[in-house]
């Protein structure tokens, strides 16, 4: 691995460093799980679109720039730096797109991508639902096939989808063969969430943002020109979007990076804080800079054309715990103060949520036991 960047690169960096400090909002978005903050935010994605930012490692042909991964890791380090908002568009970009580059048809790459950087179609994902938790494999919501129609009849229900109250589009598993074994038998399928028979309900979460949703499915009708990766086939490519979910591209190591710089800001700004507080202040500091190192190892075995895997769940579980850390530390350095409303107590609330979506972290500790260790299932 060699941490030395390039001309290039450094010139990329340059030239996003300039762009994201001429143009992120000067002050701070509202949150994007709520309907305000969603068009706010969108906004500023279609603004990043237009400056051809929005999937700089796309190809060109869809609104991206051709980037390197290690470039794209460079921009992520920037747009965090900058303070630039969170990503509402992130689970069609960072998760479905992905998938659709491996395994969606022509047609799919050229009719879905494009909309999908200029924030035209913002994708909910369709993972969990009310009797299967984690479980992707334990799903139950159905595709029944139409003949007549030339596609498929969707029923069931999905739940704690994240921005799906605002989101148009969902993607997401469904049983297509009800006699096949657990990870058999599924079909990974798209949809617009305005078709008829598609009932959205938003709820709150905790920290009192609506985005959530529970979705009801009523014989909704699909046609076959959106099969993502072939009919039955659906585990294979749902288990590539987890891959992505747990690994570098929906949590790069910028994310974290920002974080730990905030947490030394903070430490400085208080009371010295001693003992072992101070020494979480390190830790947290080091963690940070530890994640970049293992990610930059993976895109280096990446670059090489060596799979990284059951990995991407070694990730999940650092970066989860990590940013869980990190606010935890932040809080006990304000004291009394972080009883307020503020972006630590509001990052304390979501980081909580981290161990659980994407897999919770005791299944990843399974995958990790099972696929990198090769302990016995029992």
């Amino acid at each position: 691995m060699d941490l030395r960047w390039s001309a290039e690169e450094q010139e990329f960096r340059r030239e996003a460093r300039t762009w994201l400090e001429a143009n992120v909002p000067r002050q701070p978005l509202p949150s994007g799980d709520t309907r305000a903050g969603f068009a706010a935010h969108l906004a500023w994605e279609q603004r990043l679109f237009a400056a051809r930012w929005s999937v700089v490692s796309w190809p060109e042909a869809y609104g991206g720039r051709d980037a390197t991964l290690w470039q794209w890791l460079i921009f992520e380090e920037e747009y965090y730096r900058a303070g630039a908002p969170q990503r509402v568009t992130q689970n069609g970009i960072f998760l479905l797109a992905p998938t659709l580059f491996a395994f969606g048809t022509p047609e799919q790459q050229q009719r879905l991508l494009p909309r999908m950087a200029a924030a035209e179609d913002v994708w909910a994902q369709g993972w969990s639902e009310p009797g299967a938790g984690s479980d992707l494999a334990a799903i139950s919501s159905r595709a029944v096939r139409d003949p007549a129609g030339g596609g498929w009849r969707l029923s069931g229900q999905k739940t704690w989808t994240t921005r799906g109250a605002f989101c148009t589009h969902l993607f997401g598993l469904f049983r297509t063969d009800p006699a096949a074994e657990r990870h058999h038998g599924l079909s990974y399928l798209l949809l617009p969430l305005d078709a008829p028979g598609v009932t959205v309900r938003g709820f709150q979460r905790l920290d009192g943002d609506e985005g959530f949703a529970e979705v009801f499915l009523d014989d909704v009708f699909v046609p076959d020109a959106d099969v993502l990766g072939g009919v039955d086939q659906g585990w294979a490519v749902a288990m590539a979007t987890t891959g992505s979910e747990r690994g570098l591209t929906l949590r790069s190591p910028g994310r974290f990076l920002h974080t730990a710089e905030r947490l030394v800001r903070t430490a400085r700004a208080h009371p010295e804080p001693t003992g072992a507080l101070r020494d979480r202040v390190v830790q947290g500091w080091i963690d940070a800079q530890a994640y970049r190192l293992f990610t930059l190892e993976q895109v280096t075995a990446i670059s090489e054309g060596r799979p990284v895997g059951a990995e991407s769940s070694l990730n999940k579980l650092f970066w989860s715990e990590l940013d869980v850390r990190l606010h935890e530390t932040a809080l006990e350095l304000l004291g009394p103060q972080a009883e307020l409303d503020s972006p630590w107590s509001r990052g304390f609330l979501f980081s909580l949520a981290g161990p659980i979506y994407a897999g919770t972290n005791e299944i990843q500790r399974t995958i990790v036991a099972e696929r990198l260790l090769g302990l016995p299932r029992k």
